[in-house]
């Protein structure tokens, strides 16, 4: 059975340029491509501060809505506490209109506390404003006037229009590594992604509690679905493809070593034989991320999953 008879396939757009050069039609090409790949959906990731040249998920996908058709279009994550709730439920309630409501919205506690004075809040009692935040933003895409009050923000009397094209809002899934965040994937999310810098060792694992979790809410598996970005390269000359990818490991993350224990790398069946055991454990999506020779890694995964 093909790889994408077993789980939907989506693909990371190219939003980040190592090179330091922003190539918009290099990125509309390539997302138009993977919609007539058959790619499922085309994600983008968030970084603000730092070398990387990236442009922001919420730009970004304004745009990619305009750029495609049929594709949803995700972000694995926006790291919430950056963000005020208000603002962020207008601007992705417009991109889920423009899109015609393709809009997957992946958000993530985020683990570097330190940044946060810059964007005006702090560290004190943050997973309890993420887990407000979350309600916040669900209260202001569904109800008219928002009717949310919290220990953080009062929006009773808040609206915005227009609400989300999805009813009643568009998915909300949680980026998240730590077992306690798993669990509170489960709770509070409608979706769970695990995220590309983790160890692949270790992630059916984590499929496993998340399912255990589920039986225990009481949550229809069905209804919550698990993904992961996985970081990759199609090369049969496996010193080289290790090479690339610590290259863009480092550049990006800062952290050459970690490729190796998160990402994946090697044949075409290698790739195939890692999807499949994921697709047995219940995944039910997968972010392909190839970090170079971009076109040609989504013509071969598309080849390698079935979709071509």
């Amino acid at each position: 059975m093909a790889i994408a008879d077993q789980m939907q396939i989506g693909i990371a757009a190219p939003h980040i340029f190592a090179d330091g050069q922003v190539d918009a039609p290099f990125a509309a090409a390539f997302a138009r491509r993977a919609e007539e790949l058959g790619y499922a959906s085309l994600w983008t990731q968030e970084r603000v501060s730092g070398s990387p040249t990236a442009l922001h998920p919420i730009t970004f996908l304004a745009w990619l809505a305009g750029q495609t058709t049929t594709a949803r279009i995700g972000v694995s994550v926006l790291v919430l506490p950056r963000h005020n709730p208000v603002l962020l439920a207008k601007h992705a309630a417009d991109i889920d209109q423009l899109s015609g409501g393709r809009l997957v919205l992946g958000v993530g506690l985020g683990n570097n506390t330190a940044e946060l004075p810059m964007y005006g809040v702090t560290a004190e009692r943050r997973v309890s404003r993420f887990v407000e935040q979350v309600q916040a933003i669900r209260a202001l895409w569904t109800n008219t006037p928002a009717g949310f009050s919290g220990r953080f923000y009062d929006l009773a009397d808040a609206n915005i229009e227009p609400k989300p094209a999805q009813r009643p809002h568009p998915p909300i899934i949680f980026g998240a590594n730590a077992d306690a965040a798993l669990a509170r994937s489960v709770r509070h999310a409608d979706g769970w992604m695990g995220a590309g810098s983790s160890a692949l060792d270790d992630f059916p694992r984590k499929v496993a509690l998340v399912r255990s979790l589920l039986a225990d809410a009481g949550r229809d598996p069905a209804a919550f679905p698990i993904s992961k970005r996985l970081y990759l390269a199609v090369d049969d000359d496996e010193p080289r493809a290790l090479r690339r990818l610590r290259e863009w490991w480092g550049y990006y993350y800062g952290n050459a070593d970690n490729a190796e224990r998160a990402a994946v790398w090697g044949s075409r069946a290698k790739i195939a034989e890692l999807l499949h055991q994921w697709a047995e454990l219940g995944v039910d999506e997968v972010l392909l991320n190839p970090v170079f020779d971009l076109p040609a890694h989504a013509e071969t995964l598309a080849d390698i999953t079935g979709l071509a």
